[in-house]
């Protein structure tokens, strides 16, 4: 079953990708506020996901970013359509999209599809994870902060408590922060190598399955607050990934920046 499933991500993401670089935004409206955006990519996007899933695997359940939950057996689904919408409503090409079946709440594949660099990165739990068919995998090299880059989001259009020290504190080791608008693209290109940590304010499997899945398979370290963690954190915990040769000094100046937002 996992095969199938990885394969049918596998089909799904490039199809997302085509159909994000085609399509117009369409209109956008806000949610909860009004920074929080939406658009018909994300609206069609999903559409299309869940019924692919669907076709596929009747009985597992899916949650998605729009259209909330639908239920199912001890398999589940989880899918953003477009992380990174305000990059997306606003012509930032930084977008991505989940998408990660879990059983009994672990991960088991994750995809996520940069429609912007027509990249797709993948992992099945126990079997490694490629990106454009290219295997990844972290070595265990001690890195140095100094003259890295590490990777962050804000919560929501806000920053998050803590935030303005884990900035200084990396900028005091010459190590530069980014935030670039996706927190799916933040954790993912950790496992690529691509920067040395990501950070993210509230764990969702929506947002960050797949790419948390893509770390662990990858070689890379996810952490909590009390250190690692093997499967996913705590829904709406704050988390790290980091490559694991600097994980250790990473998690240090990210605890201490997170009791310095209390």
């Amino acid at each position: 079953m996992a095969s199938r499933a990885q394969a049918l991500a596998h089909r799904i993401a490039h199809e997302v990708i085509a159909y994000t670089r085609e399509h117009p935004v369409g209109s956008v409206t806000t949610k909860a506020h009004p920074a929080d955006l939406v658009t018909d990519v994300d609206r069609l996007v999903e559409q299309h996901v869940r019924g692919r899933v669907r076709a596929a695997f009747p009985t597992h359940g899916f949650t998605g970013e729009e259209y909330g939950d639908a239920p199912g057996d001890r398999h589940r689904w989880y899918l953003d359509p477009v992380d990174g919408t305000t990059n997306l409503a606003n012509g930032i090409p930084w977008t991505s999209m989940s998408l990660c079946l879990t059983r009994n709440g672990r991960p088991v594949v994750g995809v996520v599809a940069d429609p912007w660099r027509g990249e797709v990165m993948e992992a099945r739990r126990g079997r490694g994870a490629t990106v454009r068919d290219r295997a990844l995998r972290l070595d265990d090299v001690p890195r140095p902060l100094a003259g890295a880059v590490v990777g962050t989001e804000l919560d929501g259009h806000l920053p998050w408590p803590g935030f303005g020290a884990f900035l200084d504190a990396l900028a005091s080791r010459s190590c530069t922060l980014r935030v670039q608008g996706s927190g799916t693209l933040t954790i993912a290109q950790v496992a690529a190598g691509r920067g040395i940590g990501g950070c993210v304010s509230a764990f969702n499997p929506v947002d960050h399955g797949a790419a948390v899945l893509l770390v662990h398979e990858a070689g890379g370290v996810v952490l909590t607050e009390a250190g690692p963690v093997s499967g996913f954190p705590e829904l709406g915990a704050p988390f790290l990934v980091a490559h694991p040769g600097a994980a250790d000094e990473l998690h240090d100046v990210w605890t201490g920046a997170l009791r310095a937002g209390r």
